[in-house]
């Protein structure tokens, strides 16, 4: 579920990555804590989108050494905003009552958007989650503006995408830049593996990057319907 408010140009997003523990996956304690956490933007203000749900598939060595089965994507119109939903009562029993005790692990990252444009989540759409620490000496800067240049020659074509530096590090596990790449259907994300346009900003990020954390996840169609 997401709060019905107007797609923001460059939000503040917010990404967790939560790994439960077995048993809460296949009894009902995962189902519950998706619940409690896509109900927020009714009982929060300031959210702007809010999706929470397992993942897909684990897309690298990085993720599947975190091993995160679900995850929570929100965003706000400023780090006010953000700073507000963290603090609300409603966000915090949700925390408690859900994550704390059957999650085995969680990482967050939060970022602002540095994309020109918002990348807008339509029903059912398929996420690609990228996570990267840059190498020592490596600046992260460098790596937004390469991405930014390479979304910018790639066109519209290609994916709706936002993409920043992580400026919350104390829960990130030293990841320092965030993207996500939005797509129309899983088919439509899983073509891209196959785009030269793609390969050639892969090639020209690898040097500065140490390690990279990639997954994929489905869009619900109650998140989506307010960007």
């Amino acid at each position: 579920m997401s709060s019905s408010s107007v797609a923001v140009a460059a939000p503040v997003e917010h990404m967790v990555l939560i790994k439960l523990r077995p048993e809460a996956v296949t009894s009902g304690a995962a189902a519950a804590m998706v619940s409690a956490l896509q109900a927020l933007p009714t009982l929060v203000p300031g959210v702007s989108y809010l999706h929470a749900g397992p993942v897909l598939r684990l897309r690298s060595p990085a993720a599947d050494a975190l091993g995160p089965t679900h995850l929570l994507h929100s965003r706000y119109a400023t780090k006010a905003d953000l700073a507000a939903y963290a603090a609300h009562p409603a966000h915090v029993a949700a925390v408690q009552a859900h994550i704390v005790p059957n999650a085995l692990d969680t990482t967050a990252v939060d970022w602002v958007n540095a994309a020109e444009s918002p990348s807008p989540v339509g029903p059912c759409a398929a996420v690609r989650l990228t996570l990267a620490k840059v190498k020592e000496g490596a600046d992260v800067g460098q790596v937004v503006e390469k991405v930014a240049k390479a979304s910018k020659d790639a066109g519209a074509g290609v994916a709706r995408v936002s993409f920043g530096e992580n400026f919350s590090p104390a829960r990130a596990k030293g990841f320092q830049f965030v993207m996500v790449a939005v797509f129309d259907s899983v088919e439509e994300l899983e073509a891209v593996e196959a785009d030269g346009k793609v390969e050639e900003a892969k090639a020209a990020l690898r040097p500065m990057l140490d390690e990279v954390m990639v997954l994929d996840f489905v869009v619900d169609d109650a998140a989506a319907a307010s960007l």
